[in-house]
C-alpha cells in the first residue's frame, strides 16, 4: 500500500482540527519542476534585492511600491478604491480618512508595522499575527472564540456559490496550538532545513488553513509573504508587489489552495507561489527603474532649466516619494518656506512636470511621470 504524503480534509463542513502540522513530507516539494521554478524565482528575487539596495533614497520605495502591494492585495478582499482616491488619501493621512482608501492604507501600515515588529523581535510569534491582523482591522479582536462557527463559502454567481468549501480549525486551543508548530516552522531553521521561498509558500498555505481570525485572514496571509522575506534578508524592505499576480490570478490561487486542501496538491501550490515570486520580483524590478529613470531625466531637465532651484536634488526626490505633493509637505521636510514652495511647485506645473489640481477646494500637485509608471 502506498504511504500517504499528505492527509487530506475528509470533510468541508466539518472543523478541520486534524489539520497536519508541519513540516510537510520532503517528497510533496523535493520534484525537478519545482526545483527549477525555485531557481527561477530565487534568481529574480536576488535581482530586485540588489537594485533596490543601491537606491539613495528609499523612501521612493517605501511611499511608492508598498502602496501599490497594498492596493492589490485589498482589491483581492474586493475593497476597491481609484489610484485618485489612493494617492490623495496617502498624502492627506493627518486629515480623517473613510471607506477604500482607508481600507488600503490600514494594510500599508500592517505591512510596514509587522516589518518593525520582525525587526525588533527578530521572529515571529503569535503577537506577530495578532498585530497585524488587529493593524489591518482597527480592532482589538482577537483569535476565533470556541464559539464561532467560520466557514470558507464558494463566491462569485456561479451555479456552485454560497457553497461551503472548507471549514476551518475551530476552538482556540486548537488554533493557538496549529499557530505555534507554524511559527516552529517559520523561526526555526536548523530543524526545518527547507529553502526560505518553499517555506514561505508553505506557510502561506497553513496560516490560510488555519485561519485563526473572525476577517482579515486574507490579508494578514499576505502581509506573512512580504515580512518573512525581509526576516529572512531576502529583502531589506518589505516592497515586492506580490499581490498584483495573485490579484491577476485569483482563481489559481484560491484553486491553490483547495487543492492542497481537498487534494494533497502540494506541488501545483507550490509552483503557483514561486512563478508568482518570479513574475513580481521582476515586475516591481522594471517598476523601480522606471521611477529612478524619470526622476534622474526630471532632476536633469530642471537643473538645466534657466529657472533657478534651490536644493534641485532634495526637492525632486521628495515628489517621487509619493504621486500627489502639496505645499505642506516641502514646508515639513524642511526644504523651503511656504511661498517658495508653492511657487516651485507652480513652476514645474508650467514646465509640464506636475498638473495642479484643486480638490475639495485645496490644492494637490500631480507628478504626471510617477502616477503613470504606478498606474500600469
Amino acid at each position: 500500500m502506498a504511504e500517504i504524503l499528505y492527509k487530506i480534509n475528509p470533510d468541508r463542513n466539518t472543523p478541520w482540527n486534524d489539520l497536519p502540522p508541519l513540516p510537510i513530507k520532503e517528497e510533496l516539494y523535493r520534484t525537478i519542476d519545482i526545483a527549477e521554478k525555485l531557481g527561477d524565482a530565487k534568481a529574480a528575487l536576488a535581482r530586485l534585492q540588489g537594485r533596490s539596495a543601491v537606491i539613495p533614497n528609499q523612501g521612493i520605495l517605501i511611499n511608492t511600491i508598498s502602496l501599490q502591494e497594498a492596493k492589490a492585495s485589498s482589491e483581492i478582499e474586493n475593497i476597491f478604491t481609484t489610484d485618485d482616491e489612493l494617492y490623495k488619501a496617502f498624502s492627506d493621512q493627518d486629515s480623517e480618512l473613510t471607506g477604500a482608501p482607508k481600507e488600503v492604507l490600514r494594510y500599508r501600515e500592517a505591512l510596514w508595522s509587522g516589518y518593525h515588529y520582525l525587526d525588533k523581535k527578530g521572529e515571529f510569534d503569535q503577537e506577530y499575527f495578532i498585530n497585524v491582523f488587529q493593524e489591518i482591522k482597527q480592532s482589538k479582536d482577537n483569535i476565533r472564540p470556541d464559539f464561532t462557527n467560520t466557514t470558507i463559502k464558494q463566491g462569485g454567481t456561479g451555479p456552485n456559490a454560497g457553497q461551503v468549501i472548507y471549514t476551518p480549525p475551530k476552538g482556540q486551543k486548537v488554533i493557538q496550538e496549529k499557530l505555534r508548530n507554524l511559527t516552529d516552522f517559520l523561526n526555526d531553521d536548523g530543524q526545518f532545513k527547507i529553502d526560505y521561498l518553499l517555506k514561505m509558500a508553505i506557510s502561506h498555505y497553513q496560516f490560510e488553513a488555519i485561519h485563526p481570525f473572525r476577517d482579515g485572514n486574507g490579508r494578514t496571509g499576505r502581509i506573512l509573504n512580504i515580512n518573512y522575506l525581509t526576516n529572512k534578508n531576502l529583502l531589506d524592505l518589505p516592497i515586492l508587489f506580490l499581490s498584483k499576480y495573485i490579484l491577476d490570478n485569483k482563481t489559481d490561487y484560491y484553486s491553490g489552495l483547495i487543492g492542497v486542501t481537498q487534494r494533497g496538491n502540494w506541488k501545483e501550490w507550490l509552483l503557483f507561489m514561486l512563478k508568482a515570486i518570479e513574475q513580481t520580483s521582476n515586475i516591481t524590478f522594471d517598476k523601480i527603474n522606471e521611477i529612478v529613470s524619470a526622476k534622474d531625466s526630471i532632476l536633469d531637465y530642471v537643473i538645466k532649466d534657466k529657472t533657478t532651484f534651490q536644493k534641485p536634488v532634495q526637492f525632486i526626490e521628495l515628489l517621487f516619494t509619493q504621486p500627489y505633493s502639496k505645499v505642506k509637505h516641502l514646508v515639513d521636510a524642511g526644504l523651503y518656506s511656504e511661498n517658495t514652495a508653492r511657487d516651485y511647485l507652480n513652476k514645474l506645473c508650467d514646465m509640464m512636470i506636475l498638473e495642479k489640481r484643486v480638490i475639495g477646494g485645496h490644492h494637490y500637485y500631480l507628478n504626471l511621470e510617477l502616477y503613470s509608471i504606478l498606474s500600469k
